[in-house]
């Protein structure tokens, strides 16, 4: 999900989407918006959003830096997309945490080191692709042979089902040099994520993130681009 139109994110503290009422309350607050999200590979416009949709999708954007260890806390996550940013680092292992997830997509990064066999632990994990990476070591077994080629091409240090090259004696991949470090820092936005909330049924898309992504142009783009379209207020 790209924005032309871009601002900080600390103005979402205070932004509670989907936010049950407190027992006793006589106000609630329904918030009715639409947008397009690619999901497990395909791209779906949807006009109301389920509550029980719970997303991330960052895509083509200029993040830098390591994924945040801290998403793994996202139990009810069901689809992650980082895909078209400048993410270092290696796979966080704590993504085996997400037993809900249904889409991971981490292609065109910089990612290095190998994929964690943990997470043959998403047994609910249906789309999978970390092509045109850094990535190199053996793919894991179980389901995740299963997945075309196209997952992982791009990939010069990977090896084994579903790629024609077998693995033999791997050696892990070196650490990335202070070039590809100083590259990396210029991005536009630095992950320093802290995650506020998910639950309450979910049902939105990228509220869950504060703290250090600071961008460079207008707060607007959020209303914008999720095109708030109704606020009810409804009294008891």
């Amino acid at each position: 999900m790209r924005n032309s139109s871009v601002g900080t994110l600390s103005y979402m503290r205070t932004w509670y989407p989907q936010k049950s009422p407190s027992e006793g309350s006589t106000l609630r607050l329904i918030y009715r918006y639409s947008t397009t999200i690619r999901i497990k590979g395909v791209t779906r416009y949807y006009d109301v959003i389920n509550e029980e949709l719970c997303i991330i999708d960052l895509s083509n954007n200029n993040f830098g830096g390591e994924i945040p260890e801290v998403i793994g806390e996202l139990k009810g996550l069901h689809a992650l997309d980082l895909s078209n940013n400048n993410l270092t680092g290696g796979i966080p292992s704590a993504l085996a945490n997400l037993e809900a997830l249904e889409s991971l997509d981490l292609s065109q990064n910089k990612l290095s080191g190998g994929i964690p066999q943990e997470l043959t632990q998403l047994n609910f994990l249906q789309y999978f692709n970390v092509s045109h990476n850094r990535l190199a070591g053996p793919i894991p077994a179980n389901h995740f042979q299963t997945f075309g080629s196209s997952s992982y091409e791009g990939n010069m240090g990977l090896c084994g089902i579903p790629l024609p090259i077998k693995c033999g004696n791997f050696e892990p991949a070196l650490p990335p040099s202070q070039e590809e470090q100083e590259d990396s820092s210029g991005s536009v936005f630095e992950f320093g994520w802290k995650v506020v909330a998910i639950g309450y049924g979910c049902g939105f898309v990228v509220g869950v993130l504060i703290g250090h992504a600071v961008i460079t142009r207008n707060s607007r783009w959020f209303a914008k681009f999720f095109r708030v379209k109704n606020l009810y207020v409804r009294r008891k």
